[in-house]
């Protein structure tokens, strides 16, 4: 028989009807070995997430404040949970033993990965299913990279079970203190138990039934992606497709587990499969997707392509201000940088005038408000006219490109442009390759 370790996301656990819907999912098909669970979110648009919540306890502690009318709220949530599905589970201990534990250990990473922590319990209980703890089962260097003894040791505790059910978004760091992946970890969680269970099939179960391949706030009904690659995944959730966090490829990319995104809401209807090699169609656009809100920093020096090291002083001078870059377009005698605003913050006028110290360029500019939108498909640099036609559809609504990068991959395509031109430009590039 296969095993499929099905992840749920917070949309599919936000209240008693959405577990059911979950029950009934993994209880249609018993290949379905493990279940990884994210805290409930929201239950309607002015609802709030429990790891918000969760988040409010930690900065009140951290203040020295009291956080019981944020916690009571989120005991309440757990309370209705369990009271309407007739869980047999003692949820009021372990919301006093949480709470207690919480005012203990004011840890952000403890405190954050509670409501997963719960969710699990519950979910466990209501299942029939092995509870398994993160805490004991993922181990993770300090900087998140799953060690290895990770895969063997959850290999032992999944296997001999029928049914587990296991807590995402965190796990256990190399001196013993719970950490947490960033926001949407679970995904992470689910495909290091997938790998660690060599499952034939990741599920990741949310709120939409797979990627499309524009974002319908701004292409109106685009099309669905039935299935996509490992790599055009990256590069689409990169920038800003957000069906599943960006890390989450990794564990199972290596073995070649292929992934399956789901919608809890309509368990038999469409999905996207993603796979390590897929056969290239004749839509040679797989995706379209981007970000606002960069920065673009442009220096120019005579004769730089000459001078060794000119473009590692660049970047430790990013580096020594904690700034990860984003591109990298560079010429014979210039070389722009791009990073993201909210990284920047305010250090902008600190690292122009590093900038100009360490390096004495002949100009140096920066342009903020800076969108950037990739355009992705497999083998698309094969194909003769397609940046041509790209910049064509954009240049058809008087839209300007700052930045043009085609080469660094074989199946994606970067442009810059004003934050203004966004939506139109992303409109005119679905237009000009998928209707």
């Amino acid at each position: 028989m296969p095993i499929y370790v099905s992840k749920f996301g917070g949309t599919s656990l936000a209240d008693a009807a959405q577990f059911r819907k979950v029950r009934a999912i993994v209880e249609s098909n018993p290949a379905r070995r493990c279940v990884v669970v994210s805290a409930p979110g929201k239950r309607s648009a002015t609802d709030q997430k429990i790891t918000d919540l969760l988040l409010i306890c930690y900065d009140l502690l951290d203040k020295g404040l009291d956080m019981e009318v944020v916690y009571t709220r989120i005991c309440e949530r757990f309370r209705e949970i369990v009271r309407d599905l007739s869980v047999p589970l003692d949820i009021g201990a372990i919301l006093d033993d949480t709470r207690a534990r919480m005012r203990k250990n004011p840890s952000r990473d403890f405190i954050a990965s509670r409501g997963e922590y719960i969710t699990g319990k519950i979910m466990a209980a209501y299942l029939g299913a092995v509870y398994v703890e993160p805490a004991e089962t993922v181990f993770l260097h300090d900087d998140l990279r799953v060690k290895a003894a990770t895969y063997q040791h959850l290999h032992t505790v999944l296997a001999e079970q029928r049914l587990t059910v296991m807590p995402g978004f965190y796990g256990i760091n190399e001196r013993g203190r719970v950490t947490t992946f960033s926001r949407g970890g679970s995904d992470v969680t689910g495909a290091i138990a997938a790998r660690a269970l060599a499952a034939d099939v990741y599920e990741n179960w949310t709120d939409v039934s797979g990627f499309l391949m524009a974002d319908p706030r701004i292409v109106e009904q685009p099309r669905h992606i039935d299935e996509l690659t490992y790599k055009e995944l990256r590069e689409l959730s990169y920038m800003g497709a957000t069906v599943l966090h960006d890390e989450a490829v990794f564990p199972v990319r290596e073995v070649g587990i292929p992934i399956e995104i789901r919608n809890t809401n309509e368990p038999a209807g469409p999905f996207t499969r993603i796979v390590a090699q897929r056969k290239q169609s004749d839509r040679v656009v797989t995706g379209i997707a981007g970000r606002k809100d960069f920065v673009l920093f442009q220096i120019e020096k005579d004769l730089m392509n000459k001078m060794i090291g000119f473009g590692r002083r660049v970047l430790q001078i990013f580096e020594s201000y904690g700034v990860s870059i984003d591109h990298i377009p560079t010429g014979i005698d210039n070389m722009s940088v791009v990073a993201r605003a909210d990284n920047l913050r305010d250090k902008t006028e600190a690292i122009l005038d590093e900038l100009k110290r360490v390096l004495e360029p002949d100009s140096i500019e920066v342009f903020p408000d800076l969108a950037i939108i990739a355009t992705v498909g497999i083998g698309m640099i094969h194909c003769v006219g397609f940046a041509g036609r790209l910049c064509a559809a954009v240049a058809q609504h008087g839209i300007n490109l700052r930045v043009i990068d085609l080469g660094a991959s074989e199946d994606n395509m970067i442009i810059g442009l004003e934050n203004r031109h966004f939506e139109t430009a992303i409109r005119a590039i679905y237009r000009e390759f998928v209707t």
